[in-house]
């Protein structure tokens, strides 16, 4: 019989819907005010700090809805704004040396509902508020800091062909060679010219000396290599630490924006960007009298540097390896309970490490931590000038030669493993780089936006709904259901993909989806007019309806999702915003429009001895 769905079919459809609107859920409940407390250089939160933080809050009269502690932070739930800012004030004064106090704002889903995974919709800075950084990107320092790999690459590689030289050391822009002689000098020249193509060779036979330079198409491509880096290591480094679905997009051949929603808060989130830290292993240097180095005679080849309870250590300059080729760190304890950082490298620092490593097993290495700090000065060309801070957090025997994975020690607390792990884990950037803008927007200014694209959503709903009821009367409602399912479905979508973010452009994307969901059902009802108007019969008539629409349906949609695409993958920021809601609305809409009222047509009308229809 005619237009009679099987029951599984309608299932289907009663089950979908009501997933969708399981996950869409979330989205009722809204956000907490809140103030998170976050650990410095190692410290972390425990059962003692949440007790003073409820014994300070009680002492001021100040009210909290909760607090939670968990991975060492705790998370303090305010009922409204100006409590959460009171709190705030307050911890940062007391408690502001040790830790990071930063104003969130936390879903207030209920417990049940986050069991299952229900979460809601992350929303854009415009939409939720937050906060927008443009930095730049140091490309002075990612050159030097190539020139100074190129020093010691430079040594290793004349050594391993047994090429005998005086020094290598960096002049100006360049790496001076000097040699001890006319042989040495050809034979290193031919050899450095094969291996390394894009830097300029000239010698000087008069002072047995060979220059070396970087091209021009060398010098582009270490910046653009330091600017996409420092774009994959930002992003990595605000996931791992937990901040929202941040958007980091280059901006001109120096920039990077960073947008991060939901963040009131700027010191935590500066905190985490500026982070510019990485570790070198170095030997230490034996031959040279520790003493004398302390007078002030530090030999050319060595460096004078301290342990964090300054003892002075004797390192020799030349770098073994650098956290460039770190690819995974992780703490945990050693056989003394000790805690400890496991280290994983990618092959090439493998293989580095071991030809570094082999003939040096029973001597002492050090593992170098390295901070570049901002200061107030600038360079000539108006960049921040940074401060190269250098300290040695572990001083150990090598048992054995080192390969991809190995481990050290001497990082103090479990809480400063940790931190030094995920920092390595997360990257370290390959240039320092500095906040030339940074812009706030209130979360005041993002309710506006909120409640006006929710009044357009609504406002183009309700215009269409009255449309369709007095246009198509009983069908109309039909359709207007079908519209209401494709609102839940595309809310519960965006809420369950994990990388998909509303902004205003999105929500554009919504209200336009609205018009393409109910253009399907005007031609499948128009159709089916067409049917009865030719005198076929009322089953007949929805049969085909659906049947002949179904084709012209699909083509526009697909013409429509193709666009949608192209403009997700050339676009940026608000231009993807609205390309993934209309991506999602089309298929939802395709769905509820065709299988949706369907559904329920058939449910109502079909199969049935009927001499007209309600349309």
């Amino acid at each position: 019989m005619l237009n009679r769905s099987p029951l599984w079919k309608t299932l289907l459809v009663v089950i979908i819907v009501a997933f969708g609107a399981l996950y869409a859920l979330p989205n009722l409940y809204g956000e907490d005010p809140a103030v998170q407390l976050s650990g410095l250089r190692g410290v972390e939160a425990d059962a003692a700090t949440l007790d003073n933080v409820k014994s300070q809050l009680s002492e001021q009269n100040i009210d909290f809805a909760n607090i939670t502690l968990e991975d060492g932070q705790l998370l303090v739930r305010f009922s409204d704004p100006d409590n959460q800012l009171k709190a705030r004030d307050l911890l940062d004064n007391t408690m502001g040396e040790q830790f990071s106090v930063a104003l969130n704002l936390t879903p207030a889903t209920p417990d049940w509902l986050a069991a299952v995974g229900g979460v809601p919709m992350k929303l854009g800075l415009d939409l939720s508020g937050g906060v927008s950084f443009t930095m730049e990107v140091n490309m002075n320092e990612a050159v030097v800091k190539a020139q100074e790999g190129m020093l010691s690459d430079f040594r290793s590689d004349l050594r391993g062909e047994k090429i005998r030289y005086r020094s290598v050391k960096k002049v100006d822009d360049a790496i001076e060679i000097v040699f001890r002689n006319a042989e040495d000098l050809d034979q290193a020249e031919s050899f450095l010219k094969k291996r390394y193509r894009d830097y300029l060779f000239t010698d000087n036979t008069d002072t047995l000396t060979l220059t070396s330079k970087m091209s021009e198409l060398k010098l582009k491509e270490i910046r653009e290599y330091a600017l996409q880096q420092n774009i994959t290591i930002i992003r990595n480094r605000v996931n791992e630490l937990g901040v929202a679905e941040p958007l980091v997009q280059r901006q001109g051949q120096k920039n990077i924006v960073i947008e991060l929603p939901g963040v009131q808060d700027t010191a935590k989130a500066k905190e985490i960007l500026n982070a510019t830290a990485t570790i070198e292993f170095r030997m230490v240097d034996n031959e040279n009298d520790l003493a004398t180095a302390l007078n002030g005679r530090v030999p050319a080849s060595s460096q004078l540097l301290y342990e964090r309870d300054g003892t002075p250590v004797l390192l020799k300059k030349r770098i073994m390896l650098t956290g460039d080729h770190i690819v995974d760190a992780g703490s945990s304890f050693d056989e003394y309970s000790r805690p400890q950082v496991n280290i994983t490298l990618d092959s090439p620092g493998g293989s580095k490490f071991s030809n570094a490593t082999k003939n040096a097993i029973g001597q002492p290495m050090a593992t170098v931590f390295i901070e570049y700090k901002p200061t107030d000065r600038k360079d000539s060309e108006g960049n921040t000038i940074f401060d190269k801070h250098e300290e040695v957090i572990s001083v150990a025997t090598i048992q054995a030669r080192l390969g991809k994975s190995f481990r050290i020690t001497g990082a103090g607390s479990q809480a400063e493993a940790h931190s030094l792990a995920l920092l390595l884990r997360a990257g370290a950037l390959i240039a320092p780089i500095q906040i030339v803008e940074e812009r706030t927007v209130g979360p005041s200014l993002g309710a506006e936006n909120v409640k006006a694209g929710f009044q357009a959503i609504m406002g183009g709903f309700a215009l269409v709904f009255i449309f369709m009821l007095i246009y198509y009367r009983a069908f109309g409602v039909v359709a207007n259901l079908a519209l209401m399912a494709n609102l839940i479905l595309i809310v519960g979508v965006m809420s369950m993909i994990p990388g998909a973010t509303l902004t205003l452009p999105g929500m554009a994307g919504i209200v336009l989806t609205v018009g393409m969901a109910v253009d399907a059902n005007v031609l499948i009802f128009e159709r089916i007019r067409e049917e009865l108007r030719e005198g076929k019969s009322v089953q007949q008539a929805i049969h085909q309806g659906y049947d002949a629409a179904y084709s012209t349906i699909l083509d526009a949609n697909i013409t429509t999702l193709i666009a949608a695409i192209i403009l997700f993958s050339i676009g940026v920021g608000p231009i993807k915003g609205f390309a993934v809601t209309l991506s999602i609305g089309i298929v939802t809409s395709m769905f509820t429009a065709v299988v949706g009222t369907r559904s329920i047509v058939n449910a109502i009308w079909g199969g049935k001895r009927l001499d007209k229809l309600p349309i």
